[in-house]
């Protein structure tokens, strides 16, 4: 018995003394927050973990951010990421540090401090110094970031980045009524909104006109990382199921689980989310401007069979 007791004070104080020792990594001088942040080429905002009843406008539109010899990069897009600006995205503002304290100023947003506090070697918690509001963010390299885990993860923020779907394929199943279909739109409104239209294929995006009108709910699937369920709710009582896989950052793919008709989808009219409110896209957003990040809670549902 006394030899478990010591054997468990033994790695009491293990994990204490590493806790210490991450936590005074940063703490010593602004050179060394300085040097810790910029090792890493990304830092993904886990927005789902935020806490507090503030918000900081640029992180709660950015799903990475970047720190880089006194530049702040952010990817507020997840199409493209990767790409745009050689997987940093586009400069947003710039930093300085000093102890603990990051001090950022965003080209539109301001002037913010936050305390960084690091949690374990590739993960801090940043806390806004002037109103109540904490994000969590990893760290990753450009070449070990999960890029499937961060379109499964936002899924419903991938879906409202082109102005329109436009089915391009259908195979197997019977004939339904979502046959019909030939595009769908999902916005901001509500996060939960979305719209769809028969008109003909190569219809104009800016000329389509949105027939049909409600909400749709995207379910987690219990053990697998790479597969949602999908069900569109109709305001006119319908509703629809799916299982949706991303093919990938222009093509989804939507499995009818009533006809098993598999049908895809190809994103039309790609919406840029720049540093503020302006966004940029070869067709209008419309209902797609004005975007940010909110803390999404899906069901888990067990897999199909």
């Amino acid at each position: 018995m006394k030899r478990i007791k010591l054997l468990l004070l033994l790695l009491i104080s293990g994990v204490t003394f590493t806790s210490c020792v991450v936590r005074n990594e940063i703490v010593e001088d602004s050179f060394a927050l300085n040097q810790y942040i910029s090792s890493y080429d990304l830092w993904y905002i886990d927005y789902h973990r935020t806490t507090g009843s503030g918000d900081v406008p640029f992180l709660s539109r950015a799903f990475t951010i970047s720190f880089i010899n006194g530049t702040m990069y952010a990817n507020n897009n997840i199409v493209d990421i990767g790409k745009t600006g050689n997987g940093l995205g586009i400069a947003v503002g710039n930093y300085r540090t000093y102890g603990t304290i990051l001090e950022a100023r965003h080209d539109i947003d301001g002037y913010y401090e936050f305390d960084i506090v690091q949690l374990s070697n590739n993960e801090i918690r940043i806390d806004d110094l002037s109103q109540n509001v904490s994000y969590y963010l990893i760290g990753y390299q450009r070449n070990t970031f999960d890029y499937d885990m961060l379109f499964y993860d936002n899924i419903e923020y991938f879906l409202q980045e082109f102005v329109a779907w436009e089915r391009t394929d259908a195979s197997g199943g019977t004939p339904n009524p979502f046959d019909e279909e030939h595009y769908l739109q999902f916005t901001p409104e509500n996060n939960v909104t979305f719209y769809s239209s028969h008109d003909p294929f190569g219809t104009d995006v800016d000329y389509i006109n949105w027939d049909y009108v409600g909400g749709y709910i995207v379910r987690d699937v219990q053990g697998v990382e790479d597969l949602k369920y999908l069900t569109l709710n109709y305001d006119n009582g319908d509703t629809e199921e799916f299982d949706l896989t991303v093919i990938n950052d222009e093509t989804i793919e939507l499995y009818h689980v009533g006809s098993e008709t598999t049908y895809v989808f190809s994103g039309r009219g790609f919406i840029q989310y720049l540093k503020g409110e302006k966004i940029s896209t070869t067709k209008p957003a419309g209902k797609n401007s004005g975007r940010k990040r909110t803390k999404i809670k899906r069901q888990i549902v067990p897999k199909r069979t």
